[in-house]
């Protein structure tokens, strides 16, 4: 079996060369979920090291449309570091991505500590705020394309993520479960959806993140923002285009490739 410490080391050099690498799975038949979060954790403490701060969580397969077709039952998650977060308005910076891609997502900024067992309640009276936001997604495999372990081993794919320019609480929200979204490509709808898309309510993703976590001696803390799965398909970025993303009562974001 493939060590999970060089997993990581060829995923790195694959984000910081920009090359796109073969699935690991296809030499290694025995790479499991377990090995595959071992090599999320080295990856991502590699960005630890070289200065960056851990600042959150992303899932991922939180629709079960998305399940059924990579053949699991559950969510997948990954780590948030300080230097995937973009600023708003600022422009996809195309020389940082291997082929980028964008995905509308309803995060929770988390006021205090989740204890588990979490349930949708008990994570919204720990959310300070929600927001509008973007996944920046950005696989290092080839043609975009991996298995369930090679994308937990990837980080779920994490890119980057914008945050968008408004924040609700909980309780100023009617129901979390209905903010539309809609996506436009160079102004023109090409898909809408709201947020029950995310496990039927967006909060059930961050409660089985918190649950999940807590299995494994980890947890979700106060100050961190948790990014609970894409309410809409990923959409490509190229450069000069633009991608955006509006949210009922959440604002917009524009995404352009530059």
């Amino acid at each position: 079996m493939i060590d999970p410490q060089d997993i990581a080391r060829e995923l790195i050099a694959a984000e910081r060369e920009r090359k796109a690498i073969a699935q690991f799975s296809d030499s290694d038949p025995e790479f499991d979920l377990e090995s595959a979060y071992l090599a999320q954790q080295a990856f991502v403490q590699a960005k630890i090291d070289a200065g960056e701060r851990l600042v959150g969580y992303k899932l991922g397969l939180t629709s079960r449309n998305k399940q059924v077709a990579m053949g699991v039952d559950a969510p997948l998650y990954g780590r948030v570091t300080s230097g995937m977060i973009c600023d708003y308005g600022d422009p996809l910076r195309m020389d940082r991505f291997i082929h980028p891609r964008v995905e509308s997502e309803i995060a929770f900024l988390l006021a205090r500590d989740i204890e588990p067992p979490a349930t949708v309640i008990s994570v919204l009276a720990a959310t300070d705020v929600v927001f509008g936001a973007v996944d920046v997604l950005d696989s290092r495999y080839e043609g975009f394309k991996f298995t369930l372990t090679d994308v937990v081993a990837d980080n779920a794919s994490a890119g980057g993520f914008y945050l968008g320019p408004v924040t609700r609480k909980p309780a100023e929200v009617a129901d979390l479960r209905l903010i539309g979204c809609v996506v436009r490509v160079g102004g023109e709808v090409i898909m809408t959806a709201a947020s029950a898309a995310v496990m039927g309510h967006p909060a059930a993703s961050v409660a089985w993140l918190a649950n999940q976590l807590a299995a494994q001696g980890e947890g979700l803390k106060a100050g961190q923002i948790i990014f609970s799965g894409g309410v809409t398909a990923p959409v490509p970025v190229v450069a000069g285009g633009s991608v955006t993303f509006e949210f009922a009562g959440l604002g917009s974001i524009e995404v352009s490739g530059a």
